[in-house]
């Protein structure tokens, strides 16, 4: 009979996700995971399998728990173009501080590893479809309130413009994580809207 594991996998998992957005897959070693998430090589391999397995649980829970809170607020919503903004205002708050150094777990996985890991690249992928849609019924609601005239093609590019400014955000934060410059990069955005 095997030994209980005597921890919480959300608990590791977020730990594990916080170690990656740090330091990067490459940079972060079995033993830097081993520590930070409090738990011994024997339980991080029968649990999650190997580094690249827990990576993926990690991303997943990255994305279960930070990054879809963002967009269900954004899918949630009722309103249009507000709801947009506030999409950008609390990313902006949350990238904003020393902890916007250290970026967006999904944005930072794009940059490292989209092109070099095929599991990765699909789950990324799956995601920012995942905010692009979000985005575009963002449009439409806009679009039925009166807040917008534009063609479905045109609200599409824009869905997908701001998928792109989102990113370059979360990789600004990295270089500048001052609320300021964060919300000149946000209201800039926006103004595709005026």
């Amino acid at each position: 009979m095997g030994r209980h594991k005597e921890f919480d996998r959300n608990k590791v998992l977020e730990k594990a996700a916080a170690m990656f957005r740090k330091q990067g897959y490459e940079a972060t070693s079995v033993q830097d995971l081993v520590t930070c998430m409090g738990i011994n090589r024997g339980s991080l391999y029968d649990t999650f399998g190997d580094k690249q397995a827990l990576f993926l649980s990690a991303l997943d829970y990255y994305r279960e728990t930070y990054a879809n809170n963002l967009i269900s607020a954004l899918q949630q919503s009722t309103e249009g173009v507000s709801s947009i903004r506030q999409f950008f205002n609390a990313l902006v708050n949350s990238r904003s501080g020393e902890e916007g150094c250290q970026g967006c777990l999904m944005v930072n996985t794009v940059v490292e590893r989209m092109l070099h890991d095929k599991e990765t690249a699909d789950k990324v992928s799956a995601h920012l479809t995942v905010l692009e849609d979000a985005f575009y019924q963002a449009l439409l609601r806009a679009q039925r309130l009166g807040e917008l005239n534009r063609s479905p093609e045109d609200l599409r590019r824009l869905a997908r413009y701001f998928v792109s400014c989102a990113n370059g955000l979360c990789v600004s934060a990295k270089a500048s994580p001052d609320p300021s410059v964060l919300q000149d990069i946000a209201d800039t955005t926006l103004s595709v809207l005026e």
